[in-house]
């Protein structure tokens, strides 16, 4: 019972760490990433498309991200998709190909970037901490309907607290590494 419980709580808070990494690619840094346009949606004959499968999506240069839609006819598209992103960056468009051109970070938005990795992090640290109520909270659950002793329940807790604190160490450093890579010149 307690091994299942264990079994769960580490699954689930390694799937937060995992979302925290996933969210973290969408924060630009002063390099070009393919991975800021994943989240773009495109309205592609009434439906809303992921941008990757209406058009290639590459890497132009360090700053810059090269997008060619497979039709002529969604450059416009695309372009609306993009202004109404939260990028902020204006897209440049030459025949049918669409150019995203990322201006170099200035220090005061490098912070700005680093304040919110920071409270991405302490989201997570916060679904971790929540994983591990749950899972103290199924173990006095069992307790009080003495499937378990209380020798049982107090080791279970021990174990529960050092996997917390080890999910807590890898949420701070993902969230060092991307701070120091925000904050590199």
């Amino acid at each position: 019972m307690l091994n299942e419980i264990k079994a769960d709580a580490q699954t689930r808070m390694g799937k937060s760490i995992d979302s925290l990494k996933h969210d973290l690619t969408r924060i630009r840094t002063g390099r070009a990433s393919t991975s800021l346009v994943d989240g773009i949606k495109v309205s592609y004959y009434g439906s809303d498309t992921a941008l990757s499968q209406v058009a290639s999506v590459a890497l132009g240069d360090s700053r810059s991200i090269v997008i060619t839609p497979w039709e002529k006819n969604l450059v416009g598209p695309i372009e609306k998709a993009i202004l109404a992103s939260d990028l902020g960056i204006t897209p440049t468009t030459a025949g049918t190909v669409i150019r995203l051109n990322l201006p170099p970070l200035t220090e005061e938005r490098r912070r700005e970037l680093a304040k919110q990795v920071g409270h991405e992090g302490e989201n997570t640290k916060i679904a971790v901490r929540n994983i591990r109520r749950d899972a103290l909270q199924q173990a006095k659950d069992l307790l009080k309907e003495k499937e378990i002793t209380e020798d049982d329940d107090r080791r279970f807790d021990d174990e529960i607290q050092k996997l917390t604190d080890r999910f807590i160490k890898d949420v701070d450093a993902v969230v060092k590494a991307k701070e120091d890579e925000l904050l590199a010149l």
